[in-house]
């Protein structure tokens, strides 16, 4: 799709007062509609399915005086000097926000809350350090971070903000991700209810997410994930029967297309993925996804291409812009379905 400017007018910087308070901007090749995310069961056919992400989101940014410290996740075992490493992006503290940090060098280290300290070991990215930490990160996470914060969020919000009604902290596969799986943040228990006794399916996947700075888009690194046997065969059973499979986040789409085989069956799977949708590749295992508003140039983009075609989700977002719809991970939804 053609590159848009987005206005900060349209970047939502707080929660709304009810997590389904939301608009909904649905995508589908009957045309572009508009509804309050509230409506979201009867956009949706008895039998189909909803894919939700189940990772926790981590308190994962640690703050000294000058720089912030975002902790995006582990590294796959096997990695060149990955053992107890993670990737970390330091950032500078401005005005109460984060602005990318061009500093660092190899063998830098820095005193922490609590008496750790992180060593940066090499640059992986543009943006990103391998970097050890002297203690187990995760428990020094919860006991010393904070949610990762970008400057259109004008202050501070509880952790519990980031979460989805969806995320375990407690799961087989250990940790969580470092930006909430935002697409199943609307989501509220009683919408759930609703939902199926509407008929409509519910599996999990677990797939943790690391950082997305809003000022770089790059590809995505290795994540972990987590596709259970249950529910790799409740999406085959789904699409055998002629029900749609609704990934709810592109992190849902990753984790799929990962576990989908040759014969277009998806299999039980977990590891790492890098697996990269984009409308060269296409997808296999989605029919359709429920997802926020991604920012221009974001590789994204490429993934909901693939799902949406062009010409339809050209229109979505300018429908989104003509309406002053929000982006970002208290904004605004699209269900776009192919």
């Amino acid at each position: 799709m053609r590159e848009f400017t987005l206005p900060p007018a349209l970047e939502a910087s707080e929660p709304p007062a009810r997590r389904d308070d939301v608009r909904l901007l649905a995508g589908t090749p009957d045309g572009v509609t508009h509804h309050r995310f509230t409506a979201l069961p009867e956009l949706l056919r008895p039998g189909d399915l909803l894919v939700v992400n189940t990772s926790a989101t981590l308190p994962a940014a640690v703050r000294l005086d000058r720089l912030a410290l975002h902790f995006s996740g582990p590294l796959p075992p096997g990695s060149d000097g990955a053992e107890d490493a993670w990737l970390v992006e330091p950032r500078l503290r401005e005005a109460g926000a984060t602005v990318p940090y061009p500093g660092g060098r190899c063998g830098e280290w820095f005193p922490l809350p609590g008496g750790a300290t992180l060593t940066l070991l090499e640059r992986q990215t543009a943006r990103l350090w391998r970097a050890r930490l002297d203690t187990d990160v995760v428990p020094y996470l919860r006991r010393h971070g904070v949610p990762i914060r970008y400057g259109y969020v004008g202050h501070d919000w509880p952790l519990s903000a980031y979460q989805t009604v969806f995320g375990t902290p407690e799961s087989d596969l250990e940790g969580g991700s470092a930006e909430m799986p935002s697409a199943g943040r609307p989501f509220t228990y009683e919408l759930v209810t609703r939902l199926v006794a509407r008929g409509v399916h519910l599996a999990p996947i677990t797939l943790h997410t690391g950082v997305a700075s809003p000022e770089k888009d790059e590809p995505p690194y290795p994540e972990r994930y987590d596709v259970p046997a249950a529910t790799a065969r409740l999406v085959d059973h789904v699409r055998w029967e002629g029900g749609r499979v609704i990934a709810v986040g592109t992190t849902v789409v990753r984790a799929l297309e990962t576990a989908v085989s040759d014969d277009g069956f998806v299999r039980p799977s977990r590891g790492w993925t890098s697996h990269v949708v984009t409308p060269e590749v296409g997808v296999r295992a989605v029919d359709g996804l429920l997802t926020g508003l991604h920012e221009p140039r974001s590789s994204h983009l490429r993934m909901l291409t693939a799902i949406a075609g062009d010409e339809l989700l050209e229109r979505v977002y300018e429908e989104a812009l003509a309406r002053e719809y929000k982006w970002h991970e208290f904004g605004d939804v699209t269900l776009l379905l192919r």
